[in-house]
């Protein structure tokens, strides 16, 4: 017998995380997506080194969540894979729209839209599939999707700033060299590029030098 494989289109519900308040002082609001292993909640306190009166943080949740190995108490979340990646990055992208729409993001406000690892892709994805105009684009320790191109960010007036740490165990010299060149050729005079010593962490201090 064979097996077929059928769509369907259904309702699901999925959480965000904020920190601090969106008030008339807040000149800052951080759209950061989290990688893989996280939850957005825990993914959120990188940010609480932030002045809580100037910048308002939004931390959209991954919807596919599994227990991590060795001990698998722990739950972590993944943005996507490569199963069926087209679909499911359109899922992300409704789900992006959602929480936009509920959180009634202000103009006057500096957007800045961060991804981390594994939520590079989905940030950068975000950006050019809804031509969100944004004053800074953080591309942190992650991977820029293959199937971008520069004209995909010709609207787009931010400053840019790739960040990776020299001694990130996932990155290689010449993967360093790649993502470089990418960015380059995607942000060109835009791009400002913030290596550091370290490996594949969050760069708490570097962030905070951001705004």
């Amino acid at each position: 017998m064979n097996s077929t494989e059928t769509e369907i289109y259904y309702t699901i519900n999925n959480s965000y995380s904020t920190l601090n308040k969106l008030t008339n002082t807040t000149k800052n609001i951080w759209f950061v997506c989290h990688g893989m292993g996280y939850l957005s909640r825990y993914f959120i306190q990188y940010f609480k080194g932030l002045s809580s009166d100037e910048n308002y943080i939004i931390a959209p949740q991954a919807q596919s969540k599994y227990y991590q190995a060795p001990n698998f108490k722990h739950v972590g979340a993944s943005w996507l894979t490569k199963e069926n990646t087209l679909v499911e990055t359109e899922n992300i992208m409704t789900y992006f729209d959602a929480v936009f729409e509920n959180e009634s993001i202000p103009k006057d406000k500096n957007l800045i839209i961060l991804g981390y690892s594994q939520g590079v892709s989905v940030a950068m994805r975000y950006i050019a599939k809804r031509k969100l105009q944004c004053s800074q684009l953080v591309i942190h320790s992650g991977g820029i999707p293959k199937e971008l191109m520069p004209n995909d960010f010709n609207f787009l007036n931010a400053q840019v700033t790739l960040i990776y740490g020299t001694e990130d165990e996932f990155l290689d010299e010449e993967r360093i060299i790649y993502e470089t060149k990418r960015a380059k050729s995607l942000f060109g005079k835009n791009l400002k590029i913030k290596p550091f010593d370290g490996n594949h962490i969050v760069n708490v201090k570097l962030i905070e030098t951001l705004v």
